[in-house]
């Protein structure tokens, strides 16, 4: 059996008040966010915290995204920034690289498949997890966490956003440095 779900994000500026939202029907879905990231952040994430709330569930996952950045990232490019040392083809670092290193990990021995669709066509998986990452990104507009959603039943939430929390704090503690998540 095959689990389907959508995953978007959303950040209102870009950067700015960012979230993320996954969607697979009105009983499971989550939502979560930042005061301040990107919209790769929060498609990265929404991803990335969808495989870890499904990594006790023993059914294949199939996740509709309306980011080529994302699909591409885990399905074609991440092998290559592996054997790099998570460099791009032109040495530089990898964006958002502790997402990624978290996305390389929650893949493993995962049987996922990606499906791309256009952003903002009637999708309705897809427009239901962009309404989640908008709202989320809302709420952090006027400096109030969103509720989080009911997620998947047994499974741990919040490691995705710890994830990129730390990856932020990293950062700002290297303030000679780029800003590499964003």
């Amino acid at each position: 059996m095959t689990l389907t779900a959508a995953a978007d994000g959303s950040a209102l500026g870009n950067p700015g008040p960012a979230g993320w939202g996954w969607y697979i029907d009105a009983d499971r879905w989550d939502l979560g966010g930042w005061p301040h990231g990107t919209n790769n952040m929060g498609e990265l994430t929404a991803v990335l915290d969808l495989l870890q709330q499904t990594a006790h569930l023993d059914e294949d996952l199939h996740v509709i995204c309306d980011s080529k950045y994302v699909i591409n990232s885990i399905t074609s490019w991440m092998p290559g920034w592996k054997a790099k040392g998570w460099r791009k083809k032109d040495g530089k670092p990898v964006l958002n690289l502790e997402i990624m290193q978290a996305l390389d990990a929650a893949m493993a021995g995962r049987r996922v498949t990606f499906e791309w669709v256009k952003g903002h066509a009637g999708h309705p998986l897809n427009e239901e997890a962009d309404r989640l990452a908008t709202t989320a990104a809302a709420a952090w507009a006027k400096g109030v966490a969103p509720e989080r959603g009911p997620g998947i039943p047994g499974a741990r939430s919040g490691t995705a956003e710890a994830v990129v929390e730390h990856a932020v704090q990293q950062s700002e503690q290297e303030p000679d440095e780029p800003l590499s998540l964003f």
